[in-house]
């Protein structure tokens, strides 16, 4: 496998991961790797950061940078092209369903399974070395967490029920055994798995606030059970500009939270992002938040303004 860089920002709805994720990935293009950023929330903004048209499955705005944004249409079609008739024949071995009424229900309904798609979509883009970095800003957490428990779940099915699958007739597109495209699913999903574990840099973004930090134990101990360990925690949307009793105020219950952070996440590499004065769109507002993230390397001012 190739040792392209890939990376994972995740977090909560609102905190500003997709802006961290963007400027991540416009750092990168410009120290001269190729660079992918990849949206997976059912309401992609990247296109509206980068002040692009998205409409293209995958869209260039600077040299070295591209973005793609799959939202839930597009990650059901990638699915069914790859999956989905072979999942459909076991499913109907079982019960009779049309084939739309199928998709539909695999991609929306359950927990995890696009996101599991998207590893391996990743894990395939990372082996084409198309790019040579691949920043992912995922859906909202608890939907990530999801696709942590989709390979025990179906190692465990395995396991109950392998003389009720070996009796099953062959699907009718394939001839295969239903087992055998059971057992083949289980080896996929662990080796994305491991890619996951392996190969993925994890980052998480969060805010100094009370439910949020108070889900950072939450989301932390989700992804130790799965084998995932991050390796960075962004702090957005900080005041950092104490010049009105409005604004100090509002720095000192951040800072409550803030040491918090501290305390729960001391083996991660925290970064703290000044709270911006205007919306963060366009490759110029997006360099000033990258010469934050990437310190040592950009030479940009330590404020968003």
């Amino acid at each position: 496998m190739s040792d392209g860089l890939v990376m994972m920002f995740g977090g909560k709805g609102g905190v500003g991961k997709t802006t961290c994720a963007a400027a991540t990935a416009l750092h990168y293009s410009r120290i001269g790797k190729r660079t992918l950023a990849v949206s997976t929330d059912a309401t992609p903004s990247l296109s509206h950061i980068f002040e692009a048209d998205g409409k293209n499955r995958i869209t260039e705005v600077a040299d070295n940078l591209s973005f793609s944004e799959l939202g839930q249409d597009v990650v059901r079609e990638m699915w069914d092209k790859k999956f989905g008739h072979e999942v459909h024949e076991v499913f109907s071995s079982f019960v009779s369903i049309r084939y739309d009424e199928f998709t539909e229900f695999m991609t929306s309904v359950l927990p995890g399974l696009a996101d599991e798609f998207m590893v391996d979509y990743t894990r395939e883009l990372v082996a084409s070395e198309a790019f040579d970095a691949i920043v992912w800003d995922t859906a909202p957490m608890g939907q990530t967490l999801a696709l942590l428990k989709t390979p025990e779940l179906l190692a465990k099915h395995l396991r109950m029920a392998p003389r009720i699958y070996s009796r099953l007739k062959v699907g009718e597109r394939s001839k295969e055994p239903v087992l055998n495209i059971l057992r083949r699913w289980g080896k996929l999903s662990a080796t994305n798995m491991e890619f996951l574990r392996t190969q993925v840099k994890v980052t998480l973004v969060t805010i100094a606030e009370a439910l949020a930090v108070e889900q950072l134990d939450g989301i932390l101990g989700e992804l130790h059970r799965g084998g995932i360990e991050a390796q960075q925690l962004i702090v957005n949307h900080l005041v950092k500009d104490e010049s009105s009793e409005f604004l100090r105020t509002r720095a000192a219950g951040q800072k409550k939270y803030l040491d918090m952070v501290y305390q729960k996440c001391s083996r991660l590499k925290i970064i703290e992002l000044p709270l911006s004065p205007v919306e963060i769109r366009g490759l110029q507002k997006l360099e000033k938040v990258a010469g934050i993230l990437f310190p040592a390397v950009d030479s940009q001012p330590s404020s968003v303004s």
